[in-house]
């Protein structure tokens, strides 16, 4: 069950990142790195973030066990989406009223004119939250379930979208390009729902929308769910802060540091998301079961399985990463000085692949047993780290340093996250 699920999730993966890295060189051929493409990956960033934190970490990692214990299963799940749902739109509604501020929070070196370039974009981007954050709840039901395919696969949608924008839109002003884009964004979180609703019909999952009235004060939820969020978040606000401090670094800076990430992030995705996807809801369920042995047994063989992948990744990405992106990116707009600077991060940044693999893996421990502010006190404590080894490193090194100290601080995750897991409860794990 847990390698055909690990297959599953990477398989789906793989077919969206190999969509996802179509869809890069096309924004690198026809956008560039300059302040077009600058300015649309600040506005892609903000959702992102929260789409990563929702869909990769905080929310499952609340929700499902939560959902695993409690009697009423349907008014808990009804509750939880429209009480979620209802403040989302609320956020999206602010963002929309005050874009430009926030751009200006999100982009601090943006001077006033790019501000203005940029604050629609953010506006429009924005609207995928809400939709992201049904997709999310409905996968969350589907995991439960041990379906996990249409989850996997469904984020090739998102990137389909975006290469339909793109091409359509290739031959007019840069500036329109990125309105196409953006709304390529919206589309494909449309499509993403569409695709989730057909999965729960089949699984018969839709009575959850019934919308019975609960109070979920029992479950601990929005404890977990703020302990889950700050714990799952450190390499997403990491990159987010890479895109604030590098607003004050040369033009292009920000996209370096987003090319060479999405590529760092295929092996991350590829194995250790998926291998936690799909380890999650089984750990949960042991525990709830106290069959604590099954849970240890499950997280060796996954752990064993992602130390021999993650290191050939490793090896592999630093030997050729001004290869990997040559042959990814080098074309069009993209120059050949662009490909060395985004190689040289792309180094930085894989240092650190092992590190935050594993420590995935181990965090999932904490969350089953719902110690989620322990994981989050973790996470806050490697963020500190992380702004400090950028603001060290920014001046000497510009968007490489940036890179190095979030690698920097997924050692120390990694380090306190196998504290907290107890290094001699780890040792044993590997020895017997």
């Amino acid at each position: 069950m847990l390698i055909k699920s690990i297959f599953t999730n990477s398989s789906g993966i793989l077919v969206s990142r190999i969509l996802g890295f179509i869809r890069d060189l096309l924004t690198a051929s026809i956008l560039g790195a300059n302040i077009y493409s600058d300015i649309f990956f600040v506005a892609f960033k903000l959702p992102n973030l929260f789409r990563r934190i929702f869909a990769e970490g905080a929310f499952t990692q609340a929700f499902i066990p939560a959902y695993a214990k409690t009697r009423n299963k349907i008014q808990f799940s009804s509750a939880v989406f429209l009480q979620f749902l209802a403040f989302i739109m609320i956020l999206a509604l602010f963002v929309t009223l005050f874009s430009k501020l926030i751009t200006h929070l999100i982009a601090m070196g943006f001077d006033d004119a790019t501000v203005d370039l940029a604050a629609p974009l953010v506006a429009i981007n924005f609207y995928y939250l809400p939709l992201i954050f049904i997709v999310t709840f409905m996968a969350a039901l589907l995991q439960y379930k041990h379906h996990f395919a249409t989850t996997a696969f469904s984020t090739a949608l998102l990137n389909m979208a975006m290469i339909g924008a793109l091409l359509l839109s290739k031959d007019l002003d840069k500036y329109e390009i990125t309105y196409y884009l953006s709304y390529g964004v919206i589309i494909g979180g449309i499509l993403q729902v569409l695709v989730h609703v057909m999965a729960m019909k089949k699984k018969n999952l839709l009575k959850i929308f019934t919308f019975k009235k609960m109070a979920i004060k029992e479950n601990k939820f929005y404890k977990n769910f703020i302990g889950a969020t700050l714990g799952s978040s450190t390499a997403h606000i990491s990159a987010f802060l890479d895109t604030w401090l590098a607003s004050f670094l040369m033009s292009g800076s920000i996209s370096y540091l987003y090319y060479g990430n999405r590529v760092f992030q295929l092996p991350l995705a590829l194995f250790a998301i998926a291998t936690s996807i799909a380890l999650f809801p089984m750990i949960a369920r042991s525990i709830k079961n106290k069959d604590e042995n099954r849970a240890l047994a499950l997280m060796k063989k996954s752990s064993l399985i992602l130390l021999g992948l993650l290191s050939i990744a490793t090896f592999i990405g630093i030997v050729f990463d001004e290869l990997i992106i040559w042959l990814l990116f080098e074309r069009g707009a993209f120059s050949a000085q662009d490909t060395q600077n985004t190689a040289l991060i792309l180094s930085m940044y894989l240092i650190g692949l092992l590190p935050f693999g594993l420590g995935k893996i181990f965090s999932l421990w904490l969350y089953a047993k719902e110690q989620q502010f322990k994981a989050a006190k973790i996470s806050m404590i490697s963020l500190g780290f992380n702004i400090i080894f950028s603001l060290i490193l920014i001046k000497p090194y510009g968007a490489a340093g940036l890179a190095f100290a979030s690698t920097l601080s997924g050692f120390i995750l990694f380090f306190l996250t196998i504290k907290a897991f107890g290094f001699t409860s780890f040792k044993k794990l590997f020895t017997n």
